[in-house]
């Protein structure tokens, strides 16, 4: 425990980490393909009677790939539980959000590019105001959950390893563990989409990182977890989907293995934590994913967006690759994999640079701006603001 505490002090001294921000590049390629399998309409009806060779393969991959959120959030909580809350960063990640919300629903809009809703005030004010009409669903959980972090890092911060363990060990029975074993569909389960399931995984991060997990500290026991969790996830669903063709119930369930807030894709999240919690990257590998890391959100902000969700899977293929996968030919899992590998390096790539893009115009304003003296003062209350939820202020007072 020692040395993993050491390890940690010195990668803070160096710096972002950048295993978990190589983690935090994966993780968004992953949330790519789910997107682009989901919204391309590649994944068939799991009702239906047959399931051929390509639409098996393509489950296999949603499989493999659905622990991407929960793997996103870990990573978060990982950092998040030894921050302060600020809310300086509050705005600037209200900003970010809101700029792409409003620029790029706007540009899809107006050039045509818009499928999947109308241009109405619905859709105008869903830009406006982003985090309240729930534009993008990860990012109202995630808004969400850092407004409760002053009291939730607090806590977790004075909590001891019992008391930590029982708390998460409630919460993880009550919103996740009860869900996956009960036969039926729970009236308040969120299937993850909600604040509850992250406030599970970010104490679940918190623990890792205040108390660590023996399990976790072999690789080898986190590739089981994770290639084990991910295998027995599309085990389930076709258990489910067996089940329902030869008796016509748990019609409601057929997708709950594949849910956030299952059990299976959120041990398989800790096992793909673990894995590249125990690796260490150096030099040019390590310089670039860290640079690379802070803009993946962007990657996520761009292709979900309203404007864009529905339109981009056509432009790498997915029309083409659902008619071959439907016929079942020789070639169709072969072109499927192809052209996800296409959209998932092409929506990566123009995501990032997009977030780069951003920032830049992001600092420009700000350095034009601090000349003026009423930002200049706006920024110093905020620093005061800020330094008001540092722990342990008031006892240093």
């Amino acid at each position: 425990m020692q040395e993993k505490n050491d390890m940690m002090r010195s990668d803070k001294k160096q710096g972002r980490m950048a295993n978990l921000e190589m983690l935090r590049c994966v993780a968004m390629m992953m949330v790519v393909v789910l997107h682009y399998l989901g919204k391309g309409e590649l994944l068939s009806d799991l009702a239906g009677e047959s399931l051929g060779g390509a639409e098996a393969a393509a489950w296999l991959l949603e499989s493999f790939c659905i622990v991407a959120v929960n793997v996103y959030m870990l990573i978060s909580g990982y950092f998040l539980c030894t921050s302060s809350f600020k809310i300086s960063r509050l705005i600037r990640l209200w900003l970010q959000v809101w700029v792409y919300s409003v620029g790029l629903g706007l540009l899809g809009a107006l050039s045509g590019v818009l499928t999947g809703a109308d241009f109405d005030a619905h859709y105008l004010l869903t830009l406006i105001f982003p985090i309240s009409m729930g534009h993008y669903w990860f990012m109202t959980a995630y808004v969400f959950l850092y407004l409760l972090l002053p009291f939730v890092g607090a806590a977790v911060r004075q909590m001891t390893r019992g008391q930590l363990q029982a708390a998460l060990g409630f919460l993880l029975f009550t919103f996740c563990i009860v869900k996956s074993v009960l036969p039926l569909r729970l009236e308040t389960d969120g299937m993850g989409y909600d604040c509850l399931w992250y406030l599970c995984v970010f104490l679940t991060a918190a623990y890792i990182r205040r108390f660590g997990i023996p399990f976790l500290e072999k690789k080898r026991n986190c590739f089981i977890l994770y290639i084990g969790g991910c295998l027995l996830t599309f085990g389930g669903t076709l258990l489910l989907r067996t089940l329902y063709l030869h008796t016509g119930s748990l019609g409601r369930m057929l997708k709950m293995c594949l849910e956030y807030n299952h059990i299976l894709p959120f041990l398989a999240a800790v096992g793909l934590f673990g894995v590249f919690a125990g690796i260490r990257l150096k030099g040019r590998t390590a310089d670039v994913v860290s640079r690379m890391g802070p803009y993946t959100l962007g990657v996520y902000l761009l292709h979900e967006n309203l404007g864009f969700r529905y339109a981009w899977q056509n432009w790498f293929g997915a029309e083409k690759v659902a008619a071959a996968m439907q016929s079942d030919g020789p070639g169709a899992t072969g072109l499927m994999l192809l052209w996800t590998t296409a959209a998932v390096l092409g929506v990566f790539v123009c995501g990032i640079l997009a977030d780069v893009l951003r920032k830049g115009i992001f600092d420009l304003l700000h350095r034009g701006l601090r000349k003026l003296r009423a930002y200049h003062g706006l920024l110093k209350v905020l620093e005061r603001a800020d330094g008001l939820f540092v722990p342990g202020k008031e006892d240093r007072e």
